[in-house]
């Protein structure tokens, strides 16, 4: 019994942490209270579509910190995911809470998930707090800990290693870069002005496919100048490894070329990911803390305590 609640919340566990990969997902776009118009703002009708969002990307990569609010479908995902809290980017660090059935419904009938769940990142380490469902079998350690560096260790191949890791990686994908990527795109237009709570924003848009991304070198590329090749060649390669094959991006813009909202979604065969994303606080300070030591478990220790990392697969317990 033990074990088949150990598994059971390695499961659910795991699940959490790479449907968080939504973070570089997308989202359907929100018009509260606004009308659009067709006719460009007077900064509009001076700059470019492609300027505009340059100046966002520039601006968005200096704040380097924000408080968001999301929310997330994908396919197998019983309901949307809804998180809010702050984020660093540089460094990356992030203190959010999210709720949703997803947890349980990933974990199975039988399993006691939280549909609530807080998380904290620093240091390339993420813990979950994960409350009931892990005391029982922990003598009341309520937190699990996932250290990146160990779980690619404790993988032993790198096809196991970046399966593992997969939502984890992605999860310290910061605004700016995602509107990087949007430069590179061939139809990025300005929709119009657009009210979201009452205040003006200019509303910007555009596509593009993982193949065109490809076809583009880096130093050639209009997000050269605001993610490094590495970088890029990362997200890129997460994207062909994550079978995603088209993003749409939908950016609102204040009168200072912030984003205060952006909606992405990413194509992919079995279906489509989307997140919409609430920017406020640029800038707002996010020092998170890790747990106490005495309320934390280890995923890597979990995962040899059930035989290694084969434990999760399909058929294995």
């Amino acid at each position: 019994m033990r074990r088949t609640r150990t598994t059971a919340l390695a499961a659910v566990s795991l699940t959490a942490a790479l449907v968080l990969s939504g973070c570089t997902g997308g989202g359907e776009s929100s018009d509260e209270g606004g009308t659009t118009s067709s006719a460009p703002s007077q900064a509009a009708e001076k700059r470019s579509a492609l300027q505009v969002m340059a100046a966002a990307t520039k601006k968005t990569t200096e704040a380097k910190s924000a408080r968001l609010e999301m929310t997330m479908t994908a396919p197998g995902m019983p309901e949307a995911m809804e998180m809010q809290g702050v984020m660093s980017w540089d460094p990356v660090a992030m203190d959010f809470t999210m709720s949703g059935e997803a947890f349980a419904g990933a974990a199975g009938e039988e399993s006691s998930a939280p549909s609530e769940m807080r998380m904290v990142w620093l240091d390339d380490v993420m813990y979950m707090y994960m409350g009931e469902v892990m005391a029982a079998d922990t003598g009341g350690k309520t937190w699990m800990k996932f250290d990146i560096e160990a779980m690619v260790e404790e993988a032993g191949d790198e096809a196991l290693a970046d399966q593992m890791t997969a939502g984890l990686d992605e999860m310290g994908r910061s605004p700016a870069e995602q509107m990087a990527l949007l430069l590179d795109s061939p139809n990025i237009e300005h929709v119009g002005e657009e009210k979201l709570d009452g205040a003006a924003t200019q509303h910007y848009q555009g596509s593009i496919t993982l193949e065109e991304l490809l076809e583009i070198e880096a130093q050639n590329s209009a997000s050269g100048e605001y993610l490094t090749e590495e970088k890029r060649a990362e997200l890129l390669d997460g994207m062909d490894e994550s079978g995603i094959e088209a993003m749409d991006l939908d950016v609102w813009l204040n009168e200072d070329d912030m984003p205060v909202q952006m909606t992405v979604v990413m194509d992919s065969p079995e279906g489509s990911m989307e997140m919409t994303q609430r920017m406020t606080d640029y800038g707002v300070k996010v020092a998170p803390e890790a747990p106490p030591a005495d309320e934390t478990i280890d995923f890597v220790e979990m995962l040899e305590e059930l035989g290694g990392p084969g434990a999760l697969e399909p058929g294995a317990v």
